[in-house]
């Protein structure tokens, strides 16, 4: 999802540069400065639009982590059981 969006600032950007929305680069750095200004507007565009996928991949990630650290807990006090 996140390059889709960079896909559509670059091809937003790349128009805004052709008609002279936004200056072009010097010289012959104009793909780079259409891919710097696609950065620029994607970044707080992924933050902002794909705030509820984060949170739902952060829970996915706490409830696993949370189930390994049972499972290793339970390991050790049953290993500590058994050597003593």
């Amino acid at each position: 999802m996140r390059l889709s969006i960079f896909v559509g600032c670059f091809a937003l950007a790349a128009v805004a540069v052709n008609f002279g929305l936004f200056p072009s680069g010097a010289g012959g750095s104009n793909v780079i400065w259409v891919i710097l200004l696609a950065l620029v507007l994607s970044a707080p565009l992924s933050y902002v639009l794909l705030r509820k996928q984060r949170d739902e991949m952060s829970e996915q990630i706490v409830s696993k982590v949370d189930r390994t650290k049972a499972r290793l807990e339970a390991n050790r006090t049953r290993e500590d059981s058994v050597t003593q």
